[in-house]
């Protein structure tokens, strides 16, 4: 595995294989990898003659310090997972390198609806600075597709928007969570949960199937209700949990209304916010 810290050296060895015409597959990580970042090397290397995974905590997403601060920096044992599962190049830049001093990239989009709802409405600047950061990535990398995972589903579909409206010629591939062997879908947070809350963390998964059995005879907003009564025990603090159109993100009155739907959930698990969702219904 190649290891690039400067733009310009990761842009020497990326125009090579472009005047190959080989196809070139990008996962942006902020590190702490686990198996589910692993899952979208995978499908890249398996899909493109080569696969670049970056690994940059960005500070404009986090619109807590503390957060970003607390956030895991285990580049060595990421590097050691990187290369078990055959990724080809690693891109590890500074803050500078990403942002520097002389180049604007600030990003002027209005992402909507997509960015008031949800993760945009209790993590306000949220999608401002990870949009910017996918962009910027992007425009380093080009890369002919980009990776992202379920997950964060409703960052997927603002950078979906993103593609789409600043016409960039990158194809976007949704790759399905990976769980734990009890249900929970894999974060890096996972690893700082309280060992006396990690086996009730598995109650967010729960929470989402039980509702998906439930839609033959509730409506989206009785499951909603049940559901964060579900989720409100001892220790845990829901934030929300939505059924809404998958492409849009609005909440939905009627099953009827969308052939995508998909139920979204942020949970705070002691000290630890936790995000999971399941999709409902597929076009």
């Amino acid at each position: 595995m190649y290891l690039f810290k400067k733009v310009n050296d990761l842009h020497q060895y990326l125009n090579k294989i472009r005047k190959k015409g080989g196809n070139i597959g990008f996962v942006p990580t902020m590190g702490a990898l686990h198996e589910g970042h692993l899952s979208l090397i995978r499908q890249s290397v398996k899909a493109n003659d080569c696969t670049v995974c970056s690994i940059f905590v960005n500070p404009t997403q986090f619109n807590d310090t503390a957060d970003l601060e607390k956030y895991p920096r285990t580049v060595a044992k990421d590097m050691a997972m990187l290369t078990s599962a055959e990724n080809d190049v690693l891109f590890l830049p500074d803050v500078h390198e990403v942002y520097p001093p002389e180049l604007d990239t600030s990003l002027e989009f209005d992402f909507g609806e997509l960015a008031t709802v949800m993760e945009g409405f209790f993590r306000p600047g949220h999608f401002d600075g990870m949009a910017q950061v996918v962009k910027r990535l992007l425009d380093i990398v080009q890369p002919h597709s980009l990776y992202m995972g379920q997950k964060d589903f409703q960052q997927l579909a603002i950078v979906r928007r993103m593609l789409v409206q600043l016409k960039m010629p990158v194809n976007l591939i949704m790759c399905a969570i990976i769980r734990e062997d009890d249900g929970l879908a894999m974060s890096s947070r996972n690893v700082r949960l309280d060992p006396a809350l990690r086996e009730k963390a598995l109650l967010l998964s729960q929470t989402l199937q039980k509702a998906k059995a439930k839609m033959a005879s509730k409506t989206p907003a009785e499951i909603q209700k049940w559901a964060l009564k579900q989720l409100s025990i001892p220790s845990f603090k829901p934030e929300y949990f939505e059924i809404a159109d998958a492409v849009t993100l609005q909440p939905i009155k009627k099953f009827s209304d969308s052939d995508y739907v998909v139920a979204c959930t942020a949970v705070w698990v002691g000290e630890i916010r936790l995000i999971d969702n399941l999709i409902f219904k597929e076009e």
